[in-house]
């Protein structure tokens, strides 16, 4: 293998790597595609949705043959304190008729599916191969080294993940802070497919997707995700690293007392858990965004932190996706040239724009220090919740009109009328 040379060699068989092995394979260009684990999907783990807007640009009605879980027709953003609950829901039957807008996903087997097409159209897919450095070249990425094995390329294309060994080695970017990335924890839990529609209230293929703010991550920045497949349910935590290190909670104990709570338990009763991961979520945005583009490599999803948090709605598998799809451009388009240097793949970063990706990750770049806000974890949750409470709450006791409730919660709760007004000027600004 050491005395081939592929146009390009691709790191990593999730989304991003897997689109772009399968975009430029499809041109005919010589792609290996190198995944670690046993299988592609096998070592991946996010929450459980995928928007489908960026895949469907690339394989049309791509659902009819990929492994996907439910359309999500109804949204829901819920506030819990240790024994309230306040939830915001959006129904829309348009998301249950194609084009589809979002679905739920199991990683192992759609990245699986995802990796094949990619073979399919052409790439060599080796799996089970930790890749353990790069080969240089005149200062120049020639390739990559794994084990004994030396393989040689034009551009190599980082798709590793969001802790990159390889955009590291390339010295496209640093160590990662714990304030730049989140932990997050999940438990897949099987249940009958009627029991869930039932529990749910959706009839067919139907499915939910409802984040949690409050209680469930301890104050913490980050929050609870639950999200209905054909027949498991995907829950668990997302909480920033820092914070984490610094309250020495465990994410496991996080997800067993989210379980627990009075609003997760019923709709969780009965089912088994079969499987359990946690992985590092990038949530610093624009901000933690390494150089995307070097002399022979370019990065890609997670790797180069294309991951958008906006508290009511996250997005990375169309970020990764679309991004894959730009550096297959950049490279079809430097192997036209003949020219694999810095400044030649340089256009990924204008693709990048064109795409959509840069675009979107620029103007919510202010979100990840909002979402620093500690209020938004405790305080804000606790107010909801409370307030709520009271409006619903009849017990013979002289009457409160509804502003009245309202001044009392934000006196209880000791969150002034100034406060709340900046915060919620600054949240509607940047999110």
């Amino acid at each position: 293998m050491g005395e081939d040379k592929f146009t390009a060699i691709i790191i990593g068989a999730g989304p991003a790597g897997s689109t772009a092995a399968y975009l430029l394979a499809r041109e005919g260009l010589d792609v290996l595609l190198i995944e670690k684990g046993a299988s592609p999907g096998s070592k991946n783990m996010f929450g459980g949705r995928m928007y489908s807007h960026a895949l469907q640009q690339i394989m049309p009605d791509f659902w009819e043959e990929a492994p996907v879980e439910r359309p999500v027709v109804r949204e829901v953003i819920t506030f819990i304190t240790e024994d309230r609950s306040l939830s915001i829901t959006c129904q829309d039957e348009s998301w249950s008729r194609p084009p589809y807008h979002s679905f739920t996903l199991l990683r192992a087997e759609f990245d699986a599916w995802l990796a094949a097409k990619a073979e399919e159209a052409g790439a060599v897919l080796a799996y089970g191969i930790r890749v353990d450095g790069l080969l240089m070249e005149k200062g120049r990425v020639a390739g990559v080294r794994a084990g004994t094995d030396e393989m040689l390329a034009d551009v190599v294309i980082a798709a590793d993940g969001v802790n990159s060994i390889i955009a590291q080695q390339a010295g496209l970017r640093k160590e990662l802070e714990p304030c730049q990335v989140a932990t997050g924890a999940k438990e897949v839990i099987a249940l009958p497919p009627e029991t869930i529609s039932q529990r749910f209230q959706v009839s067919g293929n139907g499915g939910v997707a409802q984040l949690f703010v409050g209680s469930c991550t301890k104050g913490m920045p980050g929050g609870g995700f639950l999200y209905t497949n054909k027949n498991t349910i995907s829950l668990g935590v997302v909480v920033n690293a820092a914070a984490l290190q610094q309250n020495q909670y465990r994410p496991v104990d996080l997800v067993e007392d989210f379980k627990a709570h009075p609003h997760i338990a019923p709709l969780i009763e009965g089912g088994e858990v079969v499987e359990y991961s946690a992985h590092l979520v990038p949530e610093a945005g624009l901000h933690m965004m390494p150089q995307l583009y070097g002399d022979g490599i370019l990065v890609v999803g997670d790797a180069a932190g294309f991951v958008l948090n906006l508290g009511y709605q996250v997005r990375g598998m169309d970020l990764a996706i679309a991004s894959g799809a730009a550096a297959a451009r950049t490279i079809k388009e430097a192997k036209s040239k003949g020219d694999f240097s810095r400044q030649s793949l340089s256009c990924y970063q204008e693709y990048l724009k064109e795409s959509f990706v840069l675009r979107d990750m620029e103007a919510y770049k202010n979100a990840p220090a909002f979402l620093e806000n500690k209020r938004l974890f405790s305080a804000y949750p606790q107010l909801a919740t409370s307030l709520a409470s009271k409006m619903f709450t009849v017990d013979g006791n002289q009457p409160v009109h509804l502003l009245g409730k309202i001044i009392d919660q934000l006196k209880t709760n000791q969150v002034g009328w100034f406060q709340l007004a900046c915060d919620a000027w600054k949240g509607g600004r940047v999110l």
